[in-house]
């Protein structure tokens, strides 16, 4: 393998390329990267690791705290805010794992939307095809690897924002257990409902870089046996208005986990995924607790331009009573012990990640309708694992013609069972 060094001069050299149109990156840290990388490549001719981590590129999310700079979350409200007093917690723990952290990527302003789109700093291309939308909110982290400017990029999901990024850009993503990676000076979105995810090449990849940033010893990752994995199958409504080429290549990659030895069986969940919605009507968590957080200039409004397809959902959930908002965190908790009880007959949970292929930049500009429904299906599938306090992984579905994600989930807690399950999908349908 090539040198840390020799790796990312080889990344610099193709964003000094693209300069005057930089859109992946919104902040680029050359010199500190270079530094780790001599340092990665010292310790490797010594014979010393710090881990699997160690000399990888790595990009962050620009709503992770760097110490001596604003946080600007993808909005042009935070440029002037107050420098980052200490990295956040997860980029402390990368350094020390030896990470080469390049810089921080794009992404949906305040984290809000899943089309991938920023009115500020620009719409990064999806990886596979530049005209098509990349997916948010983690934007600019699913280009990142998908393009290979990044080994391994972090982002944040709350609803699905590193998982369909990963799954129109064809690359893997993780979304953890919440409580399970610290969010200190991460930009928050939804307390209930955010969580730090990696995204990158392989699931060994998003294995090690969850360790690191949950403050477990990385381990080896060996794949479980497909023999007897029990895999229950959501038909319904998270199956509904699935593109012919998503079905199909799901359909084939089922086929190939059950030849392999696996049990798979059908299990509705659609009466829980009722009730979620009936306790969400007046207004999801996301946008409830993101309302509180911005409460300030909702109330007084905006100093700078904010896209309107943040403001006003975050407007709108502003007017909710404090009342409502409370019977849904409760309720919430009910329907995740009510799922947690209906999943403990089996392994996995799977579905496509996306029913939908990467739209257009220029239809999802062009068309609300069209967005509104786009963004409606891509939030559809990933959004389960966020209410009900589950794991999942994306993983990228061979035999389509755009990317598209096969997702995986398990219990909470069952992290690690879920990458030893999601490493052997890996082995057996190939990676891209």
């Amino acid at each position: 393998m090539p040198s840390a060094r020799d790796r990312l001069e080889v990344i610099l050299s193709r964003l000094a390329a693209r300069a005057g149109d930089e859109r992946v990156f919104t902040r680029l840290y050359q010199e500190v990267a270079r530094a780790a990388a001599d340092a990665a490549d010292a310790r490797r001719k010594a014979g010393v690791t710090l881990g699997p981590l160690d000399g990888m590129i790595v990009s962050i999310k620009d709503l992770f705290d760097v110490a001596g700079e604003p946080t600007t979350a993808g909005s042009d409200m935070l440029r002037t805010a107050s420098p980052a007093p200490r990295d956040a917690a997860i980029v402390r723990r990368l350094r020390q794992a030896g990470a080469v952290i390049l810089g921080k990527t794009n992404m949906t302003e305040f984290a809000f939307t899943a089309i991938g789109d920023n009115l500020h700093y620009g719409t990064p291309g999806n990886a596979t095809d530049a005209s098509l939308i990349p997916g948010g909110s983690s934007s600019g982290a699913g280009v990142a690897v998908g393009e290979g400017t990044s080994e391994i990029s972090i982002g944040s999901d709350t609803g699905g924002s590193v998982r369909i990024p990963a799954s129109l850009n064809g690359v893997v993503g993780f979304k953890p257990t919440a409580r399970r990676v610290p969010r200190d000076g991460a930009f928050p979105l939804s307390t209930t409902l955010d969580s730090i995810g990696p995204l990158a090449r392989s699931v060994a990849q998003c294995a090690a870089a969850d360790a690191v940033m949950a403050g477990e010893e990385p381990a080896l990752l060996v794949p479980a046996s497909l023999a007897g994995l029990r895999v229950g199958i959501p038909r319904g409504v998270l199956f509904e208005e699935t593109e012919g080429q998503v079905a199909t290549a799901f359909d084939q990659c089922l086929r190939k986990v059950e030849l392999a030895g696996a049990r798979i069986a059908d299990l509705s969940i659609d009466d829980l995924l009722a009730d979620m919605r009936a306790a969400t009507k007046r207004g999801t968590i996301a946008a409830m607790e993101g309302a509180e957080i911005h409460a300030d200039w909702l109330t007084t409004g905006a100093s700078v331009p904010v896209d309107p397809h943040v403001s006003g959902p975050l407007s709108r959930a502003l007017a909710v009573p404090a009342s409502v908002y409370m019977r849904t965190i409760r309720r919430r908790k009910a329907l995740a012990a009510a799922m947690e009880e209906r999943l403990a007959s089996i392994d996995v949970l799977a579905s496509p990640t996306t029913p939908i292929v990467a739209p257009s930049i220029v239809s999802m500009a062009s068309d609300e309708a069209l967005r509104g429904r786009a963004e409606g299906l891509l939030l559809r599938n990933t959004q389960v694992a966020n209410q009900f306090d589950l794991c999942a992984i994306s993983l990228p579905m061979p035999g389509t013609a755009r990317p598209a994600g096969l997702m995986l989930m398990a219990r909470s807690g069952h992290d690690h069972h879920l990458f030893r399950f999601a490493a052997a999908v890996e082995a057996l349908l190939g990676r891209p």
